[in-house]
């Protein structure tokens, strides 16, 4: 059983550098994520704040505006999000309010990071906190967004 939720948890973060690279292609941040509700993806999403010129569209939000419009409701406390990077105080918010009941991240970010790197908004005692797990695939995750960092110095 340990050995299938270790398959599964790559195979979904994988899922999110998918969803990573397409940023990276479009010129934007590299991050990307997927929300998986009973062992499937259902909904996507990258950073789009570049493209799009709009500060909110990460792919956390993106993915959980996804999600809570395929499902009909605000909450998505059955489900789990796969992101690249972790999540920023804005996306940490967004992931409370959501039920999101769990959390795994790739690459720690020690300027925004709200799972332990600068702050942990999971700690605090808000109506619904996730499970998190950090450094899935982080030198995946890392090798991706620093590749973007050297070209835009």
């Amino acid at each position: 059983m340990k050995t299938r939720f270790f398959i599964y948890m790559y195979e979904f973060m994988k899922e999110a550098l998918i969803e990573a690279n397409k940023a990276y292609l479009d010129d934007d941040v590299p991050v990307g994520a997927v929300i998986v509700k009973d062992g499937k993806v259902i909904a996507r999403g990258y950073n789009r704040r570049n493209i799009d010129n709009n500060a909110i569209l990460h792919a956390e939000i993106i993915a959980i505006d996804s999600a809570c419009r395929q499902l009909g409701t605000r909450l998505l406390n059955d489900c789990d999000l796969y992101v690249t990077l972790e999540p920023c105080p804005m996306c940490a918010g967004a992931i409370i309010q959501s039920g999101i009941r769990r959390l795994y991240f790739g690459a720690y970010d020690p300027k925004a990071g709200c799972a332990g790197s600068v702050t942990d908004l999971f700690t605090l005692p808000f109506n619904s906190i996730p499970e998190y797990f950090g450094g899935i695939m982080e030198d995946d995750c890392t090798f991706l967004l620093t590749q973007y960092f050297k070209h835009k110095r």
